[in-house]
């Protein structure tokens, strides 16, 4: 395997891992530390943990059963196929795939382990999220930017 491939494969392992242990690691820790639906403020009122069980998806989408997991699945297996099929992607779109990678897994986890993904993160104004939910969201955003940044008269 070519050295830059390898580095490559490094990287997003190395980021995938970190991202799912760190959402593990903080939805176990909310879940023994915060009574379920109690409100802990953390930042005044502005920021507070609170402890939700979400059937649904991001973003308060309704729940859909199956099909969330089955999203989350083809997550988990298409990305790698995808970093190993494009061999010029950057060392920010590598670390950005880890990223949705990681947090695919952790909330594929909890709804194959726990029937839910467990929520802590809560803003006030909008739906309480994760770690995870953080990673995917920042993961695709940035790599969705240059598309977005791209004028309708160069694509």
């Amino acid at each position: 395997m070519p050295r830059a491939r390898k580095g490559r494969l490094v990287l997003f392992a190395g980021v995938a891992a970190l991202t799912l242990v760190l959402d593990q690691l903080t939805k176990a820790l909310a879940q023994s530390a915060l009574a379920s639906g109690r409100p802990a403020p953390l930042i005044g009122d502005a920021v507070r943990f609170t402890l939700v069980r979400n059937l649904g998806g991001a973003f308060g989408v309704p729940a859909l059963g199956w099909a969330l997991i089955a999203i989350g699945l083809l997550c988990c297996l298409l990305i790698p196929v995808l970093l190993l099929r494009h061999p010029a992607l950057s060392p920010l779109q590598v670390v950005l795939l880890g990223l949705i990678w990681g947090g695919s897994a952790g909330n594929l986890l909890d709804r194959l382990r726990l029937g839910a993904v467990v929520d802590f993160i809560d803003l006030r104004v909008w739906p309480v999220f994760n770690v995870a939910d953080i990673a995917i969201t920042v993961g695709f955003l940035l790599l969705a930017l240059p598309l977005l940044k791209r004028s309708p008269r160069s694509v």
